[in-house]
This record gives C-alpha cells, structure tokens and sequence, in this order.
C-alpha cells in the first residue's frame, strides 16, 4: 500500500510564522529599555558617528557624555550640541591610557551619577598595501579597538553588574567580520572587539546587561580627512573618499545613528549597517572562500607600496585631482556637517 506524504497547509505555515514574529515583538518590547533620564557615555564622541549619537540619545531623554583626545575637538563639538539644546559633559581622555579611563570615569560619575549606557566609538584608520604597515600601525590598532573599549567596559561593568542593568554598545565594522585588504591593521583591531563583545553578550546577559555589537558598512561621517594613508597616499585617499561618498554603497550617518540608538533600545545582539554590509556578510557566512577570491581581485585592483613607504598622512594632506572633486563632494558635506574640520 503507498501512502501519500501529507498536504502541507499554507495557513498552517503561515500562522506559526504569524506566531514566532509575534513571540519575537514581544520579547523586545519586554527588553525596551527606557533611556528617559540615563546616563550615557559616548567614547570617541567628539566628531563624526560618535557626535550624531550624542544627539540621538539626547532625542530620546538621556544625558550624554562624550570624550577624545583633543579639548580643541571637544569644545567645538559641544558647542554644536548645546546649540542644538543638548547639554554635555565632556572630558580629555587618552583612551588607550588605562589611567586615564579611570579618571575620565570618576568625572562622568561626577557630573552625571552612575553610567547607565556605554558607547565605544573610538577608532583609527590606516589605510594602505600589507608592505607599508609596520608594528606601530598594529599596536595602535589593537590598543583603540580593543584595549581601550576593555578599560571602558571593566570600569562601569560594576555598578552593571550590581543594579542589574546596563547597555553596552560596541562599534565594530564590516571590516570585524570580513577582513577588507589595505586595512589589515584596521581590520585586526576590529575583528578583536567583535570577539570580544560577542563573548560579553553571552555572558553578562545574566545580569540583565545587553551587549550590543554593531557592524558598519562605509558611513558617510566625513571620517577620510582624519585617517592615515601610507604608501600612495594621495591615491589611497582618492578611492578611500570616493567609495565613502557613493549613495547605496555608503550609508547616511544620521540614520545609522538612529538605528544604532533603537538597537540600543532593544538590547539587540549585532546590527549590520548598509545593504552592501548585509549582502557581504551574509554571502561570507555560507561561501567564506568566495569572498576571499573577491578581496584578492580587490587588491590587485588598489594602489601597490611606493609613495611616502611607511610614513603616514593625513587625508586632508593627501588630496589630488580626484579627491576632493565631485565625486567627493557628499563626503566633504559630512566633514563640515559632523565637527571633522578645524
């Protein structure tokens, strides 16, 4: 006798999917964390990203604090914040000085009362062939990437732990999850924060502490000017600010700070930024060997060692016919829009 295999009923389908979003909605609104009267404290908050953050958060009733290294950067970020009637503390900080932290800690606390929310923004950028970086660019790397969100995380981590609340938001990059050529350094530094924060996740969800790891595409910040380009400088520039400033490849920084912020919210595991991010790491997940063929033919196709060799550049003093022109000018609008020229 030869049994029929039984009808699959699309209502039924349909319904459990109905189900499991519902249970999924509910789950997060359970989750909602109220951010009305918190503390929050950006690392790296002085320009770019991290400047539209401390906006964002104040749109939604917290209290921002925000650090860098430069008081000149920080002044005039909040005086920009204070014109849009968002009040601030700041604080100098050498964030890979460990010291440091602790002291930029105890000044938050002070004006504000304890950290209810944690940014790790801060962030360098070299960018060049394998054969110009040296060790500096590597130690530099790690020590913001990595050191420098782990003093932060260690030193709120206990009044987290001890009240039973807390978000901790972790700004990686695409480069954390797929290693991008003429960013090694970068990349090695972003892949270590992501380990690590993914770790923490797991671990501190115990004490109802959500760790958030957020994972950029290219963000239209204004960010080029202020990062290091070796080897070919001027040409390493050109196709760094000119893929940063294509619709559809790059992403509004505003909106990714309102989606970083409603992630936050959530207490969500990753947010990936930017569909070009989506598609990369989604192909990455199930063909890694596919897109390592795609990052080779990527670097034969960017400029080879030479130049300056191992020293480094800024972007503003590594500009040419092509960059800045037209085809920068989206990113030139988001330098002077986000605090990235002084």
């Amino acid at each position: 006798m030869i049994r029929r295999k039984a009808d699959i009923n699309p209502w039924v389908v349909a319904a459990g999917l109905g189900l499991l979003y519902a249970m999924r909605v509910a789950i997060r609104l359970n989750r909602a964390y109220d951010l009305r009267g918190k503390s929050v404290l950006i690392a790296g908050g002085s320009r770019g990203l991290g400047l539209l953050l401390a906006q964002e958060f104040a749109r939604h009733g917290a209290f921002p604090a925000i650090c860098a290294r430069s008081e000149k950067e920080l002044f005039h970020a909040a005086e920009e914040l204070r014109c849009r009637g968002v009040s601030v503390v700041t604080s100098v900080c050498d964030l890979t000085r460990k010291e440091e932290v602790d002291r930029m800690l105890q000044e938050v606390r002070t004006n504000l009362g304890s950290i209810d929310v944690l940014v790790n923004n801060a962030s360098i950028i070299q960018v060049g062939p394998f054969e110009v970086m040296d060790l500096n660019d590597y130690r530099d790397a790690i020590d913001i990437h990595f050191w420098a969100p782990l003093y932060t995380i260690l030193g709120v981590l206990p009044e987290m732990m001890q009240r039973r609340s807390g978000r901790i938001v972790n700004i990686s990059s695409i480069g954390g999850k797929i290693a991008v050529p003429h960013l090694l350094p970068y990349s090695a530094g972003k892949f270590a924060l992501t380990g690590l924060s993914g770790g923490l996740r797991a671990e501190l969800r115990k004490y109802n502490i959500a760790v958030t790891t957020v994972c950029p595409g290219l963000m239209r910040t204004g960010s080029p000017r202020n990062a290091f380009f070796k080897g070919k400088h001027r040409q390493e520039y050109a196709w760094f600010s000119i893929f940063d400033s294509i619709p559809g490849i790059s992403m509004n920084a505003g909106r990714a700070a309102r989606l970083i912020v409603e992630a936050s919210i959530n207490g969500d595991a990753e947010l990936v930024l930017g569909l070009p991010a989506k598609i990369a790491t989604g192909i990455h997940g199930v063909f890694p060997a596919l897109t390592q063929e795609l990052m080779e033919l990527m670097n034969f196709l960017l400029p080879g060692p030479g130049g300056i060799g191992t020293e480094r550049a800024y972007g503003r003093e590594s500009q040419s016919n092509l960059s800045p022109s037209w085809l920068t000018l989206l990113t030139e609008k988001a330098a002077r829009a986000h605090n990235q020229i002084q």
